[in-house]
């Protein structure tokens, strides 16, 4: 895949609304959702589609791509119940959808992109295949790791980043941005080249 960047792109940052889960492993998608807004100064509003929606422009001029950034407020099971008809709304066809996610097969602080595959058991994305009728949406998949303990991982997921976890969040949020905006300028392969490390 090619970068195409006449189009627009809906980039959805997956995560739970409220307070409660503002700072959980689930909700790093919300994280580089925010971080991506405030990086092209674009603001939230509600969405009748139940959702956070900003609208921004990745560069300068009508020429430049348009980002429409996405937090679901329908609770991560659920969140392609927004996605779908913003998506429809927006004119957005699968692959100029990126979906933000914590990965526990990944370690954390490590991120890798791709395109389609299965849902690897998140319910977020299950919920996006499932409502999008196609896998085939980009990825960016933000590691967490797994429990060291013999924690649950429904529990881990939701539980707050420890506190050495939290010195790097804001490095690993920036990096989640940064490929954000190379899938979109320079596209999938070169994006992989560099990130897939």
């Amino acid at each position: 895949m090619n970068a195409n960047t006449s189009y627009s792109w809906l980039v959805a940052g997956l995560g739970n609304p409220g307070e409660k889960y503002a700072s959980t492993r689930h909700n790093i998608g919300f994280l580089v959702a925010d971080e991506l807004a405030k990086r092209f100064a674009g603001k939230f509003g509600s969405h009748k589609y139940r959702a956070q929606v900003a609208e921004v422009r990745l560069g300068v001029g009508s020429q430049s791509p348009r980002l429409i950034i996405v937090k679901p407020q329908t609770y991560m099971n659920d969140s392609g119940n927004a996605v779908a008809p913003l998506a429809q709304y927006f004119n957005c066809s699968p692959e100029n959808i990126i979906a933000i996610h914590d990965e526990l097969d990944i370690p954390f602080e490590t991120i890798r992109v791709k395109i389609g595959g299965g849902d690897n058991g998140h319910n977020g994305l299950k919920s996006l295949t499932q409502s999008l009728g196609s896998p085939d949406y980009l990825r960016v998949r933000m590691g967490i790791g797994r429990p060291v303990t013999q924690q649950d991982t429904a529990d881990y997921v939701l539980d707050n980043f420890g506190k050495s976890e939290r010195n790097v969040i804001p490095d690993l949020v920036m990096r989640g941005c940064d490929a954000i905006e190379s899938l979109i300028t320079k596209g999938l392969e070169l994006t992989q080249q560099n990130f897939n490390k």
